[in-house]
């Protein structure tokens, strides 16, 4: 049998490499070929960004230490217990609060389907789990205000009661019957559910759930620093070069139509929760609508391709047509209602 040769060295460095870090670094090098007299100001703007963002970042970082070490994340299982709209109601609360990634609810949410749990609390939960959580609410407040945080965080909330009370009302039609794929996995690479067992608030007397609260804070500390730091490249980027006029024009302005762009436009624009909010920033200061910007922003998290994926994975294409669409509705409403209060 022929030897098989070994892969050779570049496709292995690059399969190593982290894509991100590599173009935060290439970033600055195009600028300082093509506009040479802007790359310091480039790196030097986005870099007093991310430093007057530093003090949200460690709050949200040692937020979701806490969060992870205490095992916190199974009061959510409370979330699925009783009355059917009880059940929605408090689904909605804890996802639009939780802070939970949508591969940590897969093994969970396809638990609780196939326990035969409503379909209308799950898709509470789920509607209103990628938008919001305390390290999002952190960064958004840090970057777009605390009551654009609030009104957002409210939104998912909303968004999460509104998906919730119409699948139950459409629960006994052909459109939602037997939701899960017969086929589906019940995991995803994460690890045993985290919803399972008592929190230990004083984690701390604990050598293992202290290694837990340093690990989720370090790994959470530099993925936020790295889609931060793209993000505010790309907002110096965007507003030195993309003429105001042509933002203001697509999405500026009041009425509908920048709200239904924004919310249309939302889910390929979107890079990442995080990575959204510099760049949000950046385009209402060119001329975005609030009402554009809260559109987009919520479109954008609840189709995003993890959030989405999660989705897909477990439910037949009706479900998760029932969930993109639901999805666009709350966000073309969320851009509405921001609108109307800020004006």
């Amino acid at each position: 049998m022929a030897d098989i040769p070994a892969p050779a060295p570049l496709p292995r460095l690059w399969a190593r490499i982290d894509k991100v870090w590599l173009l935060i670094l290439i970033i600055p090098l195009v600028v300082l070929v093509l506009d040479p007299p802007a790359a310091w100001p480039t790196v030097r703007d986005a870099a007093n960004a991310l430093l007057n963002t530093a003090p949200f970042i460690l709050f949200a970082v040692s937020a979701i230490g806490f969060l992870k070490a205490t095992g916190s994340e199974a009061l959510v299982a409370k979330a699925f217990q009783g009355r059917e709209m009880r059940m929605i109601v408090v689904a909605a609360l804890a996802g639009g609060l939780s802070p939970f990634c949508s591969c940590e609810v897969i093994p969970f949410v396809a638990a609780l389907l196939a326990a035969g749990t409503p379909l209308s609390a799950v898709m509470a939960f789920w509607l209103s789990s990628p938008l919001m959580d305390p390290a999002m609410f952190a960064i958004t407040a840090g970057g777009l205000g605390l009551d654009f945080a609030v009104a957002k965080t409210l939104s998912a909330i909303s968004l999460g009661l509104m998906g919730g009370f119409a699948v139950m009302m459409l629960k006994n039609t052909t459109l939602l019957t037997d939701p899960l794929r017969k086929s589906e996995k019940r995991g995803c690479g994460c690890g045993p559910s985290p919803f399972e067992g008592k929190p230990v608030w004083t984690f701390w007397q604990d050598k293992d759930r202290l290694a837990t609260f340093g690990e989720a804070a370090w790994a959470n500390l530099v993925f936020l620093g790295k889609w931060l730091s793209l993000a505010y490249l790309f907002e110096v980027l965007m507003i030195r070069y993309v003429p105001a006029e042509m933002v203001a024009g697509v999405v500026g302005g009041e009425g509908l139509s920048p709200i239904l762009i924004a919310a249309t436009v939302g889910a390929p624009a979107y890079l990442n929760g995080y990575a959204a909010v510099p760049l949000l920033a950046g385009l209402v200061e060119q001329g975005m609508s609030q009402g554009a910007a809260m559109a987009f922003v919520m479109a954008g998290g609840g189709s995003s391709i993890p959030a989405a994926v999660a989705v897909w994975a477990l439910v037949k294409p009706r479900i998760f047509a029932a969930y993109i669409t639901l999805g666009f509705l709350g966000a073309v409403f969320a851009g509405i209602g921001w609108s109307v209060f800020v004006a």
